[in-house]
């Protein structure tokens, strides 16, 4: 048995050394996502993932899957032809847009989506707060890639990305993670482990070192609002910069 969540939004969340083992990190159920609890649940790296009409489920997976913002790896082949690319980068220009198409898109060995209407709606309102926040690759008008996620202090939790054409997700995740170096934001939290994102650069930490790294970085003083201004447009091209 694992613990239910009051109704109050103001309730702790369990400890989460006390998560699951199996299935890994399974910690609670229950609650809302009301954005006071959601930020909560982030702010002690615990987050929400359950298939619509079930109960909300709330984990902290051990290991962690990280990436480090000065390590993002993307293949020299595929450097190469981010020279002759004619897209662009946003920032917030169209985070419905990006959500959409994370909760929509195909995915090798999945059926469906765990992102509900519940969810996406749960997270344009933390958008609207200032907390959710999107990074889109566009050819032309067209959204070819994205990757969202919430940002707590100097942290950022990823959610989902999507690739609406090859190496759009790459290009968003690259491009997240070179903004949040130039601030000095030193981490993006991918959940939990894949082999595509292995080959990206992320990595395994055991949940005790993730734990106390993050405890550090989501109460120093962050940016809430929109973050449209530090991508104006960008050229891809300008990644290689």
């Amino acid at each position: 048995m694992i613990p239910v969540l009051p109704a109050n939004p103001d309730a702790p969340f369990p400890p989460v050394e006390c998560a699951l083992r199996e299935p890994d990190g399974l910690l609670c159920a229950g609650g809302d996502l009301s954005p006071h609890r959601l930020l909560n649940a982030y702010h002690h790296g615990i987050f929400p993932w359950f298939n619509p009409g079930e109960p909300i489920l709330w984990w902290s997976p051990d290991p962690r899957m990280v990436f480090r913002t000065d390590a993002v790896v993307l293949s020299s082949k595929f450097r190469r032809g981010l020279r002759q690319s004619t897209w662009s980068l946003r920032a917030d220009t169209a985070f419905a847009e990006v959500v959409h198409a994370c909760a929509t898109s195909p995915r090798p060995g999945q059926h469906g989506t765990w992102i509900g209407t519940d969810m996406m709606a749960a997270y344009m309102e933390l958008h609207r707060l200032g907390h959710a926040h999107s990074i889109e690759v566009f050819d032309g008008e067209r959204l070819v890639g994205g990757i969202y996620g919430v940002a707590i202090g100097r942290m950022f939790y990823g959610e989902s990305m999507f690739s609406g054409a090859s190496g759009g997700s790459k290009i968003a995740l690259a491009a997240l993670a070179r903004l949040l170096l130039g601030r000095g934001w030193p981490l993006i939290d991918a959940q939990v482990e894949s082999p595509h994102l292995r080959t990206l650069g992320a990595e395994l930490v055991p949940r005790p070192v993730f734990a106390q790294r993050i405890a550090a970085l989501v109460d120093l003083p962050g940016i809430v609002g929109p973050w449209t201004a530090d991508l104006p447009d960008l050229p891809v091209s300008g990644l290689l910069a």
